[in-house]
């Protein structure tokens, strides 16, 4: 009736149910990525995902069959800001918004969030190394003290190999301005940076590193136990590192930026 043969007719059917096949494929791998990523990925990360397993995949058709496989992303939830407190030892804003740096252990930037546990508190500091955006150190504590961020300063210092002349950065909260984190910040030959009061700006990519956290791995309901609370960020900061893929680093993760440029 249309002037088809038999046999084109099957060889078409046959190509259309490879291509179907493939496709599910595809499919399969997606909905993987974005469970290893506890929803949080979006079309054009799982784009680069599926691309680094060898697959031809562009951002509008992950976004596609995101939509057949009826999986969205997590958004962000939005930080409430709290007053820093009284001030006390601000240093000046040496880093001015300076954030690509050449090489790793230049600059590092610091900052303190916080996670619910139970019906209390779980205080978090990180450091990062603006050259990959890699978190060099950390730590946590039922109090937010200055002790807290001399702590996460210190795993920094022995994990980077104690570098000499790193700029510091960060906010002007209590445990930066402490004398005991300038001493601290002294002893290891470091110079401190402070961001403007109110200019969360200044201080963006630890912000945006707490951001994805929340979003993307923390539950919404917090934890149950403090031991439980550790155990799962140290599991997204190791994944950050290793595993996460960063737009800032052409879509490679903080270790294989470092790697490449070593």
């Amino acid at each position: 009736m249309f002037g088809l043969s038999r046999s084109g007719f099957y060889a078409w059917r046959r190509r259309q149910t490879k291509v179907n096949l493939g496709r599910e494929t595809l499919k399969s791998l997606l909905i993987k990525h974005h469970r290893a990523s506890r929803a949080s990925a979006g079309a054009r990360t799982l784009a680069k995902e599926l691309q680094a397993s060898g697959h031809r995949v562009g951002r509008f058709m992950a976004r596609s069959l995101m939509r057949e496989a009826g999986i969205v992303s997590r958004q962000r939830r939005r930080h409430k800001y709290t007053s820093s407190g009284v001030e006390s030892l601000v240093a000046p804003h040496v880093l001015k918004r300076a954030f690509d740096v050449s090489a790793a252990n230049q600059v590092w930037c610091g900052d303190v969030t916080y996670i619910q546990v139970g019906k209390r508190w779980m205080y978090f500091a990180a450091v990062m190394d603006l050259f990959a955006r890699r978190i060099v150190g950390w730590s946590f504590s039922m109090v937010s003290d200055a002790e807290l961020v001399c702590e996460a300063l210190r795993m920094a210092v022995e994990l980077r190999g104690r570098p000499y002349g790193v700029l510091f950065h960060s906010d002007q909260g209590c445990q930066y301005t402490s004398h005991k984190f300038r001493n601290e910040l002294a002893r290891h030959g470091h110079q401190q940076s402070m961001s403007r009061k109110g200019e969360c700006w200044d201080n963006a990519p630890i912000e945006r590193f707490f951001g994805s956290l929340k979003s993307e791995w923390v539950p919404e309901a917090g934890y149950v136990t403090e031991y439980e609370a550790r155990l799962d960020v140290q599991r997204y900061v190791t994944r950050y590192n290793t595993a996460r893929l960063h737009s800032y680093n052409g879509y490679q993760s903080p270790v294989t930026r470092e790697k490449l440029a070593a």
